[in-house]
C-alpha cells in the first residue's frame, strides 16, 4: 500500500506536535520547579526577618544628663 502525499504531511505534522508538546512540557516543569524555588527563598527571607524582629534585643536608652 502506498502512501498519499496527504498522509505523510499529516503523519510529519503529528510528530512534529509531539515533539512541540513534550518541549512545552518540558518548559513547564522547569519554570515550575523555579517558581517552587523563589517562594521557598522568599518563606526563608520572611522567616528569618521576622525571627530577627522577634528576638531583637532591646538596647536601654541612655540617660539624660542635666
Amino acid at each position: 500500500m502506498r502512501l498519499k502525499t496527504l498522509q505523510i504531511i499529516a503523519a510529519l505534522g503529528a510528530a512534529i506536535a509531539f515533539v512541540l508538546a513534550f518541549m512545552a512540557a518540558g518548559a513547564v516543569l522547569l519554570s515550575g520547579l523555579f517558581m517552587v524555588l523563589g517562594l521557598a527563598a522568599i518563606a526563608w527571607l520572611a522567616l528569618s526577618l521576622i525571627k530577627g524582629v522577634l528576638h531583637r534585643e532591646r538596647k536601654p536608652e541612655p540617660r539624660i544628663r542635666a
